[in-house]
């Protein structure tokens, strides 16, 4: 054994069920014949290559550092609860324990947070660790521990990398994880130890993934090279707040919100939302245009950290308090809609003092982040919290300028501040390069990326902006890049009483900004909206990206926490929070953001509340999880009627129309009318507008004869030139969002608009008016689907277009045949669709695959917290053929949702091994 570590007993994986150990190694006899039959790899594996990994889950560990034992209960799905008599051996269990099911995945992460991926894979590598190296999260995170984190915090984090480096000391990386033996191949990478700083690194991580509307913000300025004004704005709808409610209703603002009210004004008011930075696209001309497609490509190609690189990000929670519940004590429901990974991003865990005092302060379940102690979402003994994506603007892009090796501000040329970064890289020589930051601090991000460095140097630009000189720049500005206290926040959550200890907790969690809903053993239910939120002048509203050479586009402070919106016991005695406008614009002085979710799945949860309260009066547990199975199409319900009405010619095309009657708008797998109606609303989408969006945002692939434009914009002599889309097909547009819903909810009035006009192509007829595109929309999806799963219409499923891949992050996407074969998993035909309460999300642009899920669902039952319920995607495991890799995922797409034990008694009752951690 490493040393100081001692298997005293139980020196093999737990007893966890024999069936699943001989299933298990049955699996992996047929592995391993099966890579050694057919890969000349082969002869190196073996089983137990495969299966040393495996953590110990039963008898004694002796681990240095411990103060006390530490018991370690695992139930049969492999989930951890954590019992020691101090605070710091608590967090160093949980460091050790995290490392020896998720390891490589953590390892990754930080090499991913810190600019450092090419040092396990190699060249391809390079230009992401160039921009992660530029934005610089783990130097901000080092700064963070630093200066910004309390005492006890950076003593919790200080045991937690102990119990990590604990689990390393003495292994190899074939000890480790499978993929380590897999990089041996072509690696001589051995893992170093864990710091501190790699658990805060993975904050930065999340707020990037998390970060706003910086996406909107470059595909409106993209836009403006074929598009107009109008067109612009048709396409970015007004927030519908007369239809869809947003969060705070009842709730305060303290009396700054008053004082706007009453018609006065205060520091940093913004007034209504619109295009005032529009200013930006005029001056700067196909500066911006060209430099944006750069940037948009360099942002794709970043790894996704919990999200799906900041598009379609998504969540529901909501809290119904104990008067309208069986219990009579509030419940509370909660699913982050986050990209599918594998392992899934999440890890159960419960962590508990044996007695809660001044020296061991936890009692805390729920869900945390492999790599970071504490627990991010769940409850202790007295109170429950969820968290969802707020959405509110805290990035904003600037186009800098450049001259020399400076930039323009106000008239006078600033240096920049730069420095040296050196990148090394497995299997070849080392890359440095050059970081210039402006004298804020705002990375300069075009510097990453040659093309556009070169593009800066030759954009044209009007005679409203500064001269070209030596090019343009994009720089960007974002709360995550200032050190803040969000490590602070987990541990005061986690520990946190009532109403006043959540608040004060809730406020140190400045980035990335999330709706945190609320409910607690003593019958209280609330909301309160966290973060860091920066105010700009009248002059900017933060909807697109602003001229860098104006100091009136620079951010002017940041809203007082006191000030920002919360809700505490409503009336209503229900709060829903899902990525909708947080409170009304004509009621709050402060523009969060112009790019809130459209409210499709708020409103389907508040109905859905709504109607049980007038039907039964009261809400169990089981109705909150049949909540979050809502598969109902909203879009559906607008367009289908409509659809009906279309007299059609083709018989093949009337038999599939005819699915569509009686149909009750649900989306399940097995649904025939879902298919065909998605495959519908991804063509009307694709005429009216996806057709008529410029190349950058386009699917990569997607060629079209498209009028010619140069500088001055359209040229009128009817050249037509091939231009094929650029974006990855989960990121094109249009993605069939719910702000899509509310772009063609807004033109059904309007029948004879230009967007519902699209030329002839090929055998089918040109489109006048918005019933002929339908039914060309409605052609063209009848044969797609002949297309993709047969001519009998009595063959087509949902599920069948709609799947589930689980792929391993990196071996698993990039990695050789067999061993994408050894470490995905999948498919699986899932139920649900796009801003469906069941939000498995697919880009209508880019196809039906399944591209975000319900990362994991849990209902807290306030009344009894041993009755309530919880899923994750994956499992507890991150090991390829532990029992507990996948274990869970069945389950979570039936919809079901596993036993959640919190109370000693219900935790023993459930424990199936047990591992003793000893001094």
């Amino acid at each position: 054994m490493p040393p100081n570590t001692t298997a005293t007993t139980g020196d093999k994986p737990g007893k966890s069920g024999r069936k699943k150990g001989r299933k298990a190694r049955l699996i992996v006899l047929v592995l391993v014949l099966a890579i050694i039959g057919g890969v000349a790899y082969g002869a190196y594996w073996s089983i137990s290559t495969v299966r040393a990994s495996f953590p110990q889950t039963t008898g004694t560990i002796t681990l240095q550092g411990l103060s006390g034992p530490v018991d370690v209960k695992r139930d049969g799905n492999g989930i951890p609860q954590i019992y020691a008599s101090s605070d710091e051996d608590l967090f160093m269990a949980q460091g050790f324990v995290q490392a020896q099911d998720r390891f490589y995945e953590m390892d990754v992460r930080r090499h991913m947070t810190s600019g450092r991926l090419s040092e396990m894979f190699g060249k391809g590598q390079v230009k992401n660790d160039e921009f992660l190296r530029t934005l610089g999260w783990d130097r901000i995170a080092k700064e963070e521990y630093d200066t910004k984190l309390s005492d006890s915090t950076k003593k919790y984090l200080d045991a937690y990398a102990k119990g990590v480096n604990a689990y390393l000391q003495g292994k190899d990386g074939k000890d480790i994880s499978l993929e380590y033996a897999a990089l041996g191949f072509t690696n001589d990478y051995e893992p170093a130890k864990w710091t501190p700083v790699d658990s805060v690194s993975w904050l930065k991580a999340m707020a990037w993934d998390l970060r706003g509307n910086m996406q909107d913000e470059i595909d409106r300025a993209l836009m403006t090279s074929r598009l107009g004004p109008q067109q612009i704005e048709d396409l970015y709808p007004e927030y519908p707040y007369s239809r869809n409610k947003p969060i705070v209703q009842e709730g305060q603002y303290s009396d700054v919100a008053k004082t706007f009210q009453q018609g006065g004004a205060t520091n940093g008011s913004q007034g209504a939302t619109g295009t005032t930075g529009s200013s930006t696209s005029s001056t700067a001309g196909s500066a911006l245009t060209s430099q944006l497609a750069g940037l948009y490509k360099v942002l794709g190609d970043v790894p996704t950290a919990v999200g799906v690189n900041g598009q379609g990000i998504g969540s529901n929670s909501w809290v119904v308090a104990g008067k309208y519940t069986i219990t009579g004590k509030p419940l509370l429901a909660n699913d982050p809609h986050l990209s599918a990974s594998l392992p899934s991003v999440w890890y159960q865990m419960g962590l508990h003092c044996r007695t809660v005092s001044s020296k061991c302060q936890y009692d805390v379940t729920g869900y945390t982040f492999a790599g970071m102690p504490g627990v991010i979402i769940g409850h202790n003994a007295g109170i429950a919290w969820g968290m969802t994506n707020s959405g509110v603007d805290v990035t904003d892009l600037y186009l800098e300028k450049l001259s020399g090796n400076g930039y323009l501000y106000d008239g006078k040329v600033r240096p920049f501040k730069s420095r040296e970064e050196t990148i090394k890289v497995a299997g070849g020589k080392s890359k440095t390069i050059v970081v210039r930051q402006t004298a804020d601090g705002m990375p300069l991000l075009s510097d990453r990326d040659d093309e556009l460095v070169q593009v800066g140097r030759k954009a044209a630009v009007n005679t409203a902006a500064p001269d070209r000189g030596d090019g343009y720049g994009i720089a960007l500005r974002w709360t995550a890049l200032d050190p803040g206290t969000s490590m602070d926040a987990v541990f005061a959550l986690d520990k946190a009483a009532n109403w006043s200890d959540f608040r004060s907790a809730a406020a140190l969690f400045d980035v990335p900004s999330q709706n945190l809903v609320y409910a607690s053993t003593d019958n209280h239910i609330g909301y309160t909206l966290p973060g860091r939120i920066p105010t700009r002048s009248s002059v900017d509203d933060g909807s697109i990206p602003a001229p860098g050479w104006n100091s009136k586009y620079r951010w002017t402070g940041f809203i007082k926490q006191d000030e920002l919106p919360y809700e505490y016991d409503p009336a209503r005695g229900y709060i829903v929070t899902a990525n909708q406008a947080v409170v009304d614009k004509d009621k709050y002085p402060y523009t969060l953001t112009t790019d809130w979710g459209y409210g499709a799945r708020s409103q389907r949860i508040t109905d859905l509340i709504e109607s049980k309260i007038k039907g039964t009066g009261k809400i169990s547990t089981d109705d909150m999880r049949q909540m979050q199975l809502d598969n109902s199409s909203e879009i559906a319900k607008l367009l289908v009627p409509k659809l009906l009405k279309i007299n059609l010619d083709d018989k093949n095309v009337r038999e599939a129309q005819k699915l569509l009657e009686g149909w009750d708008y649900t989306q399940d797998a097995d649904s025939a009318a879902a298919a065909y109606f998605n495959s519908v609303w991804r063509n009307i989408l694709k005429l009216a507008f996806g057709n008529k969006l410029p190349k950058e945002l386009r699917v990569k692939g997607q060629c079209l004869w498209v009028d010619k434009i140069d500088s001055t914009g359209p040229v009128d002599d009817d050249t037509k030139v091939r231009e094929c889309g650029q974006r990855d097909a989960d990121q094109a547009q249009p993605d069939g969002g719910d702000r899509w819903f509310e772009v063609v909810r807004t033109l059904m009035d309007k029948p004879d608009s230009d967007w519902w006009k699209t030329p002839k192509s090929g055998t089918r007829p040109e489109a006048n008016n918005r019933d002929q595109l339908f039914a060309r929309a409605m052609t063209d999806a009848r044969w797609e689907l002949t297309a993709k799963l047969g001519k009998d219409i009595d063959t087509w499923s949902w599920g069948r277009l709609h799947r589930l891949f689980l792929k391993n992050q990196t071996l698993g996407t990039e990695g050789p045949e067999f061993l994408q074969y050894v470490l995905n998993r999948g498919p699986w035909k899932l139920s649900g669709g796009e801003a469906t309460v069941n939000a498995t999300g697919w880009n209508a642009a880019g196809g039906y695959g399944v591209v975000w899920v319900p990362s994991m669902r849990m209902v807290v039952n306030l009344k009894d917290l041993d009755k309530s319920k919880w899923i994750n995607l994956t499992g507890a495991s991150g090991h390829a053929y532990s029992a507990h890799y996948t274990d869970q995922t069945s389950k979570w797409v039936k919809g079901e949702l596993l036993p959640w034990s919190f109370s000693d008694k219900a935790v023993d009752a459930s424990t199936s091994d047990t591992l003793v951690l000893k001094p």
